[in-house]
């Protein structure tokens, strides 16, 4: 009979859950495997059939009262065995009391209804050429400077957009190879900022947190403003929550394209964030 077990990834087992997430389409950035891990090393789980690593999912703790489920995806050849469902349960176990929250695509959203969790918002991804978006976005005269760590005024900006502290991710975050981090700084107070990263293809804006559409298309125009000429051609992504109005609205005058879509859910209740203020979400692996 085969031996199903399942067990924390090692670090380089998680870049193959990241390599899976690349073949399903959800272009990871390069150094997602190291910043992810950094925020909850345990809450990275392998389902193992005969040793082999057929399934993947992501609980991860940032807090005593927040989790975020991502990188559930079984092997093609191994869905409808069950072993997809025998690993979420493991993830939920590792999450036992605090408020859940994932991004759901399509054709998982009834299996996440099934175990409990409820329809928040829908988060669509928008794309178009770093070229493009450049010589759409107006000048705004709004200045922004490069961000050199996780500082206190920084970290508490962020925890005002999303449900938990992440200071070991953040951290990674930052300071990861490749990435562009740039902050707005108006009397004296964070008043947005935004992170560019290379990813599988192309590139994705993410967080993109500010306090109104100008500040977002300055910070946006500045990391983009760091892709090398010759990669100007490249895709850039920016996934943007609905009930942000000023975020759609800067989408169709930039031109861009929705690409996909998401249905952010959570297992207990929506968080108290101010999504006006959400341009662009930080991932849809970690929230």
């Amino acid at each position: 009979m085969p031996d199903y077990h399942i067990r924390t990834l090692t670090a380089e087992e998680l870049r193959h859950a990241v390599d899976w997430a690349g073949r399903e389409g959800w272009n990871p950035g390069h150094e997602d495997a190291v910043c992810f891990r950094s925020t909850d090393p345990d809450g990275f789980l392998g389902g193992f059939l005969d040793g082999e690593m057929i399934a993947s999912v992501s609980a991860v703790n940032y807090d005593d009262a927040f989790s975020f489920l991502g990188f559930y995806i079984v092997r093609p050849e191994f869905r409808g065995s069950g072993h997809g469902l025998e690993i979420a349960q493991h993830a939920l176990a590792h999450c036992t009391g605090r408020n859940m929250g994932l991004d759901g695509v399509v054709e998982q959203q009834d299996n996440y209804r099934k175990s409990g969790f409820v329809f928040a918002y829908n988060n669509f991804r928008f794309s178009g050429t770093v070229s493009a978006i450049l010589s759409s976005l107006p000048k705004t005269g709004i200045q922004v400077a490069p961000i050199s760590g996780l500082s206190e005024d920084l970290r508490i900006y962020d925890r005002a957009l999303f449900p938990a502290h992440r200071d070991a991710f953040l951290t990674k975050w930052l300071s990861a190879p490749g990435h562009v981090s740039r902050v707005c700084i108006q009397k004296g107070r964070i008043a947005g900022y935004a992170t560019l990263r290379p990813c599988l293809n192309g590139y994705k804006v993410g967080p993109l947190f500010a306090d109104d559409p100008d500040i977002a298309q300055a910070l946006l125009a500045a990391v983009l403003a760091e892709v090398p000429a010759d990669h100007r051609s490249s895709e850039v992504y920016v996934d943007m929550p609905q009930p942000n109005a000023a975020a759609f609205a800067l989408a169709d005058a930039l031109g861009l394209e929705k690409v996909f879509e998401t249905a952010r859910m959570y297992s207990d209740h929506e968080p108290d964030i101010d999504l006006n203020r959400v341009f662009g979400v930080t991932t849809f692996e970690l929230g």
